[in-house]
């Protein structure tokens, strides 16, 4: 079983490395990939050291399976070379996750939709998945009308330069890089990735467009605002579900904590409710402030945090991985 892991020298492709080798994926020879300027630097997995490769050194390996974190560009560039070569892709960029013709993947919700004629599988975006974990099992009781989300994204999700940028301003740094066009310690910056012509970010568009993908429902609606705050370790939401039909709280809470990689933190008596430090370097989605929306009929608020370099990226992706060598459609 040979793993490519692109984009290995990443942010995303450093977890990935780390989550292959917790998770003890059943790899026996792994193939990291970066650009040109990473080439012959050596990455340490379970003990040995493996030099690093370009694309097309990697391509001609032939990996049964490459993880792909290395930007939409490389992965509409590179992606296809390395399917035609036999290669199953699971790409964590955008490149792909709205195109019709590939799958858009979140293990617990939709992984039975796969094949073994899906040679580029989609990871969706961080703030999606960790949303749609939660929603799909109350979606599959209650049938979901409306999701209201607003998001409050770790710089983690920018990368490295944003978490020295909010480093350097702890430091009283302000002539450091800058990842975004204003300081982000001390502030809140309601704004990830380009403004779209509706007066909706790129983020937003995607969770509201993913959502309805994953789910296989295009009834959905869905609403979001996505915000940068100055934290690491996880992505939070803060959720508004109204359903079609009625429910019971101690159900809702009850069918939540029996599903597959939720962990329910819901105990205001004793101030418990789930928060980033908290998720951080986990691979579950944490929910909890499960609570009646009272202004509406059927309607629920939830709060869901999750590490978004793990079940929000890399986690997700090795999960992928695993299942497809579980059904063994590799």
């Amino acid at each position: 079983m040979k793993i490519a892991v692109v984009g290995a020298t990443g942010l995303v492709g450093t977890v990935m490395l780390k989550v292959l080798e917790e998770r003890n994926f059943p790899l026996t020879e792994l193939i990291p990939v970066a650009s040109e300027k990473s080439v012959g630097k050596e990455i340490s997995f379970k003990g040995k050291k493996y030099a690093v490769v370009n694309m097309e050194t990697a391509i001609a390996m032939r990996p049964d399976i490459a993880l792909f974190s290395a930007g939409g560009g490389t992965s509409l560039t590179y992606a296809p070379l390395f399917a035609e070569a036999g290669t199953t892709v699971i790409d964590n960029s955008s490149a792909w996750r709205m195109d019709p013709s590939k799958k858009l993947i979140v293990p617990e919700v939709n992984a039975n939709e796969l094949s073994i004629d899906d040679k580029i599988i989609a990871n969706p975006n961080c703030s999606t998945i960790q949303m749609v974990v939660a929603l799909k099992p109350l979606h599959d009781k209650y049938r979901i009308k409306r999701v209201v989300v607003s998001t409050y994204q770790s710089v983690t999700g920018t990368g490295v330069k944003a978490v020295e940028q909010l480093m350097n301003e702890r430091k009283g740094i302000t002539d450091g890089p800058m990842a975004y066009a204003y300081p982000i310690d001390l502030n809140v910056i309601p704004q990830i990735d380009v403004f779209t012509d509706n007066g909706y970010t790129k983020e937003e568009m995607k969770m509201i467009l993913e959502t309805r993908k994953i789910m296989g429902d295009d009834s959905i609606k869905v609403t979001a605002t996505t915000v940068r705050i100055p934290v690491m370790g996880g992505h939070s939401e803060s959720v508004n579900i109204e359903f079609e039909n009625d429910f019971d709280l101690a159900d809702i809470k009850d069918l939540l904590t029996k599903t597959e990689g939720i962990i329910v933190v819901d105990d205001t008596a004793n101030l418990k409710y789930p928060m980033p430090k908290d998720a951080h370097e986990k691979d579950e989605v944490f929910v909890g402030r499960i609570r009646r929306d009272e202004s509406l009929p059927n309607t629920l608020n939830m709060w869901i945090v999750a590490d978004n370099l793990r079940k929000g990226a890399a986690t997700n992706a090795v999960q992928i991985a695993e299942f497809l060598v579980r059904k063994e459609l590799i």
